[in-house]
C-alpha cells in the first residue's frame, strides 16, 4: 500500500486552517490517507463536544470522505497488544488510544503524519512524518 496513516492532531490542524498545517499538506498528497478507527471516534467527540452547528458539521464530515478509516479486527487487535508490551518493555508510556492509530500505520506498513512524534517515541520500527523529523524515503 502506498500512503499514509494521518494522526488525529493532524486532521484537525488541516481542517480548522491553522497555519501548522502546512508542513503537512505534502505527505496528504499521498495516494491512501488512512485513519484509524480511534481516530475517527475522537473527532466525532470533537464535533458533539464542540456542538457545532448542522453547517460546520456537513462541512467536517464532507472533509473525512477523503480518509479511509481502518475498523478493528483480529489483526489490528493483535497489533495494538505488540504496540503496547513493546513500548512498556523499553520503558516508554503510550495512551491507548495512541497504541490503536501506532498499530494501525505498522499493520498497513505506512508512515504516521503527526504534529506530536513523541507520543510515539515507544513504538518500535514505526515510521513517523512528524514536524521536527525528516520524512522517510519511499
Amino acid at each position: 500500500m502506498s500512503g499514509v496513516t494521518v494522526d488525529t492532531d493532524v486532521i484537525s490542524l488541516v481542517f480548522k486552517g491553522d497555519s501548522r498545517a502546512e508542513k503537512y499538506l505534502p505527505a496528504l498528497a499521498a495516494p491512501d490517507l488512512l485513519i484509524s478507527f480511534m481516530t475517527e471516534a475522537e473527532l466525532e467527540r470533537w464535533v458533539i463536544q464542540s456542538d457545532w452547528g448542522l453547517r460546520r458539521t456537513e462541512r467536517f464530515r464532507t472533509y473525512m470522505r477523503r480518509f479511509v478509516s481502518i475498523p478493528s479486527s483480529r489483526d489490528l487487535v493483535v497489533t495494538w497488544a505488540q504496540v503496547m508490551v513493546k513500548a512498556q518493555a523499553i520503558g516508554r508510556r503510550i495512551e491507548g488510544a495512541d497504541a490503536w492509530i501506532a498499530a494501525t500505520a505498522v499493520l498497513y506498513n505506512v508512515p504516521l503524519v503527526t504534529n506530536n512524534p513523541a507520543d510515539y517515541a515507544g513504538v518500535p520500527g514505526i515510521k513517523l512524518i512528524g514536524h521536527d523529523l525528516t520524512p522517510p524515503e519511499t
